[in-house]
């Protein structure tokens, strides 16, 4: 399944194929527009040659820092977020061998034990951790024992809470729509 998290099919494209561009991406989605995020995978391997774990980890942090704020920007922090990228990827690699996704597959994990390891990347605090939980189970086909619960809210059937439920140009706007109505609940609107 392809995922639709884009406005570009070549940035979905790489998402869908791609782990660790997937990864990243969910990084990158903090403090832009999803689509923003999501499409900086795509551009950081234009700019690096590739979206690869130990060649992010091992290269240059000028030269990262460099391809993440050429215009367009891969983010509107680009040497924050060109640090954090690179910190992900050597945890993958001292970590996981550098394959991002080990994290959800190796020795079959169930979901509380991948929101763990979630939760120990960089980046990665216990909201962003089951978000891409979910994710992982909505649209990549993860089926660990308890993946729902462990991603609670984000994991719960027919909600439309975060990316882990864009699938199409209308599910983005449901989304967007229920983040606009808990943030005027929040405010007491």
């Amino acid at each position: 399944m392809t995922l639709r998290l884009t406005d570009d099919p070549a940035a979905d494209a790489l998402l869908s194929a791609n782990p660790l561009a997937l990864l990243i991406g969910m990084l990158l989605d903090q403090q832009v527009a999803m689509e923003v995020a999501f499409s900086g995978p795509l551009k950081i391997e234009q700019r690096l040659g590739a979206v690869d774990a130990a060649a992010i980890a091992g290269a240059d942090p000028d030269l990262v820092s460099a391809a993440f704020s050429q215009t367009p920007a891969v983010h509107r922090f680009p040497g924050s977020m060109a640090g954090r990228t690179q910190a992900l990827c050597q945890v993958l690699v001292d970590e996981w061998g550098g394959d991002a996704a080990a994290i959800w597959t190796r020795d079959s994990p169930d979901g509380p034990t991948v929101l763990k390891r979630l939760q120990t990347l960089p980046g990665f605090g216990p909201q962003k951790a089951k978000i891409f939980l979910a994710l992982l189970g909505k649209q990549r086909g993860f089926a660990g024992e308890g993946w729902r619960e462990a991603s609670a809210p984000y994991g719960e059937e027919g909600s439309y809470r975060s990316v882990a439920d864009i699938t199409s140009p209308e599910t983005l706007q449901l989304v967007r729509e229920t983040k606009r109505a808990a943030k005027a609940a929040a405010k007491g609107q």
